[in-house]
Parts: structure tokens; sequence; C-alpha cells
């Protein structure tokens, strides 16, 4: 995560230096690009940390899956078990 950031603030110099070259006498108009361009970065870098985020959850869940597997067989194994007694215990139609 911090060699995107990293990658993000470079690529913002560059754009900015590129915004200043496209305009060397008009300071307004540096000012916009300069703005516009950070909120395109901006908007990159919320969606590269959200990509990020949701692998991480991704993966804690598949994890949380990994360990609970045999739990979770174990309840069904139970509840099976329950289930037959009633099942016994039930009157014959």
């Amino acid at each position: 995560m911090k060699a995107s950031l990293l990658l993000l603030l470079a690529c913002m110099g560059i754009l900015a230096v590129g915004a200043r070259a496209d305009t060397p006498e008009e300071p307004k108009a540096l000012v916009q690009k300069v703005q516009e361009f950070a909120q395109k970065a901006t908007a990159m870098a919320k969606d590269a940390y959200s990509r990020v985020r949701d692998s991480e959850v991704a993966q804690q869940a598949r994890q949380w899956l990994a360990d609970n597997t045999e739990l979770a067989k174990q309840k069904l194994v139970w509840l099976k078990e329950q289930l037959a007694e009633l099942w016994k215990k039930t009157p014959a139609v």
C-alpha cells in the first residue's frame, strides 16, 4: 500500500510539472489543472485503497472459513443427530 501511495505522489508531481509546462504564464489555469489532476489522483488512490481493502476482507473471509470448516462440520453432524432424534420421537400418522 505504501508503494502505491508513493507511486501516486510521483504521478501527481509529474502531472503538476506537465500542467506547468502547458501553461507557463497563466497561474489560474495552472492552479485549475493541478486541482483537476489532484482530484483524478485522489480518485485513483481511493480506488486502489478500496481494491486493497476488498482483497484483505476476502482474504480474512477465506481464512475464517478455513479455520471454521471443521467446527461447521461438527455442528452439522450434531444437527443431523438432533433431527434424527426428533424424527424418531414424532408419532407416525
